[in-house]
């Protein structure tokens, strides 16, 4: 199980976390090493544009959002480079990024899921 699975077990179970991914592929969105701060997503307010931590055909990523199937509740995740991962369900989207070196992601606050049993997000 590598990093990326950890953190999304724990977005899954309703924490927010702060990890530093790796890679170039969401450059100049997210540099390698950079910290970026994640929270449990709701997978129906996501947007184009939006990151996300979710797995697509088994593997867990932090990429875009490019395009939303809002019938059949599923979402294309692709990486800043043209390359589309493919689509996913709204049950294996786990968090939206909030912050990237603590600089807001924007919109992004008003995407997180509502803990149960409170009105929404903080």
């Amino acid at each position: 199980m590598g990093m990326l699975d950890v953190q999304a077990d724990r977005v899954r179970a309703g924490a927010t976390v702060e990890f530093r991914p790796t890679g170039t592929s969401m450059v100049p969105l997210v540099r390698s090493r950079q910290r970026v701060r994640v929270a449990p997503a709701d997978p129906a307010l996501l947007q184009p544009g939006d990151i996300v931590l979710a797995r697509v055909s088994g593997t867990v990523y932090l990429h875009l959002v490019t395009a939303v199937d809002t019938p059949r509740c599923r979402v294309q995740i692709s990486n800043n480079r043209g390359r589309v991962n493919g689509w996913t369900g709204h049950d294996r989207v786990f968090g939206i990024c909030l912050a990237v070196d603590d600089v807001p992601r924007p919109g992004a606050a008003a995407k997180v899921r509502a803990a149960p049993g409170t009105a929404g997000p903080a």
